[in-house]
Protein backbone atom coordinates (compact mmCIF):
# COMPACT_ATOMS: atom_id res chain seq x y z
CA UNK A 1 0.00 0.00 0.00
CA UNK A 2 2.72 2.34 0.28
CA UNK A 3 3.27 3.00 -3.09
CA UNK A 4 -0.52 3.67 -3.37
CA UNK A 5 -0.42 6.18 -0.29
CA UNK A 6 2.70 8.19 -1.70
CA UNK A 7 0.93 8.35 -5.16
CA UNK A 8 -2.43 9.76 -3.53
CA UNK A 9 -0.53 12.27 -1.11
CA UNK A 10 1.36 13.57 -4.16
CA UNK A 11 -1.77 14.30 -6.00
CA UNK A 12 -3.25 16.05 -3.32
CA UNK A 13 -0.37 18.27 -2.78
CA UNK A 14 0.10 18.99 -6.78
CA UNK A 15 -3.21 19.61 -6.54
CA UNK A 16 -3.09 22.23 -3.64
CA UNK A 17 -0.03 24.10 -5.28
CA UNK A 18 -0.93 24.04 -9.17
CA UNK A 19 -4.43 25.20 -8.05
CA UNK A 20 -3.60 29.05 -9.18
CA UNK A 21 -2.02 27.95 -12.31
CA UNK A 22 -4.52 25.97 -12.94
CA UNK A 23 -7.37 28.53 -12.78
CA UNK A 24 -5.36 30.82 -14.73
CA UNK A 25 -4.93 28.34 -17.92
CA UNK A 26 -9.00 27.67 -17.60
CA UNK A 27 -9.24 31.73 -17.49
CA UNK A 28 -6.72 31.59 -21.13
CA UNK A 29 -9.33 28.64 -21.97
CA UNK A 30 -11.69 31.60 -22.41
CA UNK A 31 -9.47 33.34 -24.63
CA UNK A 32 -7.70 30.95 -26.85
CA UNK A 33 -7.89 27.01 -26.17
CA UNK A 34 -5.29 26.42 -28.02
CA UNK A 35 -3.56 28.88 -26.20
CA UNK A 36 -3.99 26.74 -22.93
CA UNK A 37 -3.49 23.58 -24.24
CA UNK A 38 -0.08 24.76 -25.63
CA UNK A 39 1.08 25.87 -22.33
CA UNK A 40 -0.50 23.05 -20.65
CA UNK A 41 0.34 19.93 -21.96
CA UNK A 42 4.08 20.42 -20.85
CA UNK A 43 3.39 21.78 -17.56
CA UNK A 44 0.99 18.53 -17.18
CA UNK A 45 3.72 16.47 -18.62
CA UNK A 46 6.53 17.78 -16.49
CA UNK A 47 4.13 18.39 -12.66
CA UNK A 48 1.59 15.57 -12.93
CA UNK A 49 2.02 12.68 -15.43
CA UNK A 50 5.24 12.04 -14.83
CA UNK A 51 5.62 12.55 -11.30
CA UNK A 52 2.55 9.88 -11.19
CA UNK A 53 4.38 7.62 -13.33
CA UNK A 54 7.06 7.59 -11.51
CA UNK A 55 5.88 7.19 -7.90
CA UNK A 56 3.57 4.62 -9.07
CA UNK A 57 6.81 2.36 -9.78
CA UNK A 58 6.20 2.88 -13.97
CA UNK A 59 8.95 2.10 -16.40
CA UNK A 60 8.36 3.32 -19.54
CA UNK A 61 9.23 2.27 -23.13
CA UNK A 62 8.16 3.98 -26.29
CA UNK A 63 8.74 2.60 -29.48
CA UNK A 64 7.75 4.36 -33.12
CA UNK A 65 7.70 8.14 -31.79
CA UNK A 66 9.25 9.01 -35.30
CA UNK A 67 5.93 7.38 -37.16
CA UNK A 68 3.85 10.43 -35.90
CA UNK A 69 3.42 12.69 -38.62
CA UNK A 70 3.24 16.47 -38.59
CA UNK A 71 -0.31 18.36 -38.15
CA UNK A 72 -3.29 16.58 -36.71
CA UNK A 73 -3.72 13.16 -36.24
CA UNK A 74 -6.34 10.65 -34.85
CA UNK A 75 -4.23 8.30 -32.22
CA UNK A 76 -6.28 5.46 -31.73
CA UNK A 77 -5.12 2.82 -28.85
CA UNK A 78 -6.29 -0.10 -27.04
CA UNK A 79 -7.44 0.04 -23.58
CA UNK A 80 -6.60 -1.42 -20.34
CA UNK A 81 -6.42 0.92 -17.26
CA UNK A 82 -6.54 4.92 -15.81
CA UNK A 83 -3.30 4.98 -16.49
CA UNK A 84 -3.75 4.80 -19.95
CA UNK A 85 -3.95 8.60 -20.28
CA UNK A 86 -1.16 9.08 -18.35
CA UNK A 87 1.07 6.81 -21.01
CA UNK A 88 -0.47 8.25 -24.07
CA UNK A 89 0.83 11.55 -22.98
CA UNK A 90 4.07 10.56 -21.91
CA UNK A 91 4.60 8.77 -25.36
CA UNK A 92 3.74 11.50 -27.42
CA UNK A 93 5.38 14.93 -27.57
CA UNK A 94 4.41 17.95 -25.44
CA UNK A 95 4.51 20.05 -28.07
CA UNK A 96 2.05 18.34 -30.42
CA UNK A 97 -1.60 19.20 -28.78
CA UNK A 98 -3.37 16.22 -28.29
CA UNK A 99 -6.88 15.76 -26.66
CA UNK A 100 -8.35 12.42 -25.40
CA UNK A 101 -11.89 11.30 -26.18
CA UNK A 102 -12.58 10.66 -22.36
CA UNK A 103 -15.52 8.57 -20.55
CA UNK A 104 -18.51 11.61 -19.26
CA UNK A 105 -18.06 10.37 -16.11
CA UNK A 106 -14.44 11.89 -15.82
CA UNK A 107 -16.16 15.37 -16.64
CA UNK A 108 -16.79 15.13 -12.54
CA UNK A 109 -13.73 14.02 -10.88
CA UNK A 110 -12.43 17.75 -8.84
CA UNK A 111 -8.91 18.73 -10.21
CA UNK A 112 -8.80 16.01 -12.69
CA UNK A 113 -11.84 17.34 -15.05
CA UNK A 114 -10.10 20.69 -14.99
CA UNK A 115 -7.03 19.83 -16.10
CA UNK A 116 -8.67 17.70 -18.63
CA UNK A 117 -10.47 20.70 -19.96
CA UNK A 118 -7.29 22.54 -19.86
CA UNK A 119 -5.82 19.80 -22.29
CA UNK A 120 -9.50 20.42 -24.51
CA UNK A 121 -10.45 16.78 -23.50
CA UNK A 122 -13.66 15.93 -24.82
CA UNK A 123 -16.09 13.83 -22.52
CA UNK A 124 -18.43 11.07 -24.50
CA UNK A 125 -21.54 10.29 -22.80
CA UNK A 126 -21.87 6.59 -25.16
CA UNK A 127 -25.59 6.41 -23.20
CA UNK A 128 -27.15 9.78 -24.94
CA UNK A 129 -26.63 9.40 -28.56
CA UNK A 130 -27.40 13.18 -29.36
CA UNK A 131 -25.04 14.54 -26.54
CA UNK A 132 -22.23 11.48 -27.71
CA UNK A 133 -22.73 13.03 -31.41
CA UNK A 134 -22.17 16.70 -30.32
CA UNK A 135 -18.80 15.78 -28.62
CA UNK A 136 -17.99 14.20 -31.92
CA UNK A 137 -18.53 17.20 -34.04
CA UNK A 138 -16.84 19.00 -31.87
CA UNK A 139 -14.06 17.10 -31.94
CA UNK A 140 -14.13 16.89 -35.67
CA UNK A 141 -14.18 20.79 -35.51
CA UNK A 142 -10.98 21.03 -33.40
CA UNK A 143 -9.43 18.27 -35.34
CA UNK A 144 -9.63 20.91 -38.11
CA UNK A 145 -7.87 23.58 -36.30
CA UNK A 146 -4.95 21.09 -35.64
CA UNK A 147 -5.80 19.60 -32.67
CA UNK A 148 -4.94 16.11 -32.56
CA UNK A 149 -7.58 13.46 -30.66
CA UNK A 150 -6.40 10.52 -28.78
CA UNK A 151 -9.84 7.53 -28.63
CA UNK A 152 -10.28 3.97 -27.28
CA UNK A 153 -12.46 2.52 -30.01
CA UNK A 154 -13.09 -0.42 -27.86
CA UNK A 155 -15.12 1.88 -26.00
CA UNK A 156 -14.33 0.41 -22.26
CA UNK A 157 -11.20 -0.83 -20.29
CA UNK A 158 -10.97 -4.42 -21.65
CA UNK A 159 -10.11 -6.89 -18.71
CA UNK A 160 -9.50 -9.93 -20.89
CA UNK A 161 -6.91 -11.17 -23.48
CA UNK A 162 -6.24 -9.18 -26.72
CA UNK A 163 -8.38 -6.58 -28.49
CA UNK A 164 -12.56 -6.18 -27.88
CA UNK A 165 -13.86 -5.53 -31.27
CA UNK A 166 -13.89 -1.64 -32.04
CA UNK A 167 -16.86 0.26 -32.24
CA UNK A 168 -18.47 1.02 -35.46
CA UNK A 169 -17.82 4.51 -36.83
CA UNK A 170 -15.35 4.99 -33.67
CA UNK A 171 -13.13 6.52 -36.72
CA UNK A 172 -15.75 9.09 -37.37
CA UNK A 173 -13.39 11.82 -36.52
CA UNK A 174 -10.52 10.48 -39.11
CA UNK A 175 -13.91 9.78 -41.63
CA UNK A 176 -14.80 13.11 -41.45
CA UNK A 177 -11.43 15.18 -41.57
CA UNK A 178 -9.27 12.87 -43.57
CA UNK A 179 -6.68 13.22 -41.07
CA UNK A 180 -4.34 10.15 -40.63
CA UNK A 181 -4.89 7.40 -38.10
CA UNK A 182 -2.03 6.30 -36.08
CA UNK A 183 -2.70 2.92 -34.02
CA UNK A 184 -1.18 3.00 -30.87
CA UNK A 185 -0.78 -0.05 -28.20
CA UNK A 186 -0.44 -0.37 -24.75
CA UNK A 187 0.95 -2.76 -23.01
CA UNK A 188 1.58 -3.58 -18.75
CA UNK A 189 -0.47 -0.29 -17.70
CA UNK A 190 -2.98 -2.66 -16.15
CA UNK A 191 -0.46 -4.31 -14.08
CA UNK A 192 0.42 -0.72 -12.40
CA UNK A 193 -3.31 -0.78 -10.57
CA UNK A 194 -6.01 -2.79 -12.73
CA UNK A 195 -4.93 -5.85 -11.43
CA UNK A 196 -4.25 -5.57 -8.32
CA UNK A 197 -6.75 -2.75 -7.41
CA UNK A 198 -6.59 -0.78 -5.34
CA UNK A 199 -3.06 -1.21 -4.76
CA UNK A 200 -0.46 0.23 -6.57
CA UNK A 201 2.67 -1.69 -8.06
CA UNK A 202 5.70 -0.68 -10.05
CA UNK A 203 5.27 -2.31 -13.57
CA UNK A 204 7.05 -2.08 -16.68
CA UNK A 205 4.65 -0.18 -19.51
CA UNK A 206 5.43 -0.06 -23.41
CA UNK A 207 3.78 2.14 -25.61
CA UNK A 208 4.08 1.59 -29.50
CA UNK A 209 3.50 3.69 -31.91
CA UNK A 210 2.52 2.55 -35.20
CA UNK A 211 2.65 3.78 -38.64
CA UNK A 212 -0.06 6.40 -39.91
CA UNK A 213 -2.92 5.02 -41.83
CA UNK A 214 -3.81 7.62 -44.29
CA UNK A 215 -8.08 8.19 -44.63
CA UNK A 216 -8.50 11.33 -47.23
CA UNK A 217 -10.37 9.66 -50.34
CA UNK A 218 -11.24 6.93 -48.68
CA UNK A 219 -14.66 4.95 -50.57
CA UNK A 220 -17.57 4.26 -48.01
CA UNK A 221 -16.91 0.71 -48.54
CA UNK A 222 -13.37 1.69 -46.41
CA UNK A 223 -14.54 4.02 -44.26
CA UNK A 224 -16.69 1.15 -42.84
CA UNK A 225 -13.96 -1.32 -42.67
CA UNK A 226 -11.08 1.41 -41.42
CA UNK A 227 -11.62 0.22 -37.60
CA UNK A 228 -10.80 -3.16 -38.70
CA UNK A 229 -7.85 -2.09 -40.18
CA UNK A 230 -6.73 -0.13 -37.48
CA UNK A 231 -7.49 -2.72 -34.93
CA UNK A 232 -5.66 -5.26 -36.99
CA UNK A 233 -2.69 -3.04 -37.08
CA UNK A 234 -2.82 -2.72 -33.22
CA UNK A 235 -3.16 -6.47 -32.92
CA UNK A 236 -0.24 -7.05 -34.77
CA UNK A 237 1.89 -4.86 -32.57
CA UNK A 238 0.61 -6.48 -29.40
CA UNK A 239 1.16 -9.82 -30.48
CA UNK A 240 4.53 -9.25 -31.44
CA UNK A 241 5.61 -7.83 -27.83
CA UNK A 242 4.30 -11.36 -26.86
CA UNK A 243 0.59 -10.50 -26.12
CA UNK A 244 -1.44 -13.36 -25.77
CA UNK A 245 -5.12 -13.43 -27.62
CA UNK A 246 -7.91 -15.90 -27.23
CA UNK A 247 -6.73 -19.12 -29.59
CA UNK A 248 -9.38 -18.39 -32.01
CA UNK A 249 -7.72 -14.47 -32.87
CA UNK A 250 -4.90 -15.05 -35.73
CA UNK A 251 -3.00 -12.66 -37.07
CA UNK A 252 -3.95 -13.59 -40.55
CA UNK A 253 -7.26 -12.33 -39.73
Amino acid sequence: MFRTVLVLTYIGVMSIITLPFCILLLLLRLISKKAASKLGQPFADAVCFWPIFLLSGGKLTVEGRENIPKGAVLFAGNHRSMYDILAGYMAIPALHSTSFIAKYEMRHVPFLSWWMRILNCKFLNRSDPKEGLKTIQSAIADTKEGFSMFIEPEGTRNRGEGLLPFKPGSLKIAERTGCPVVPVAMIGTDNLLEKQYPKIRGSKVTVIIGKPIETANLTRDQKVELPNVVRGQIKEMLISHGVAFPAEETVSE
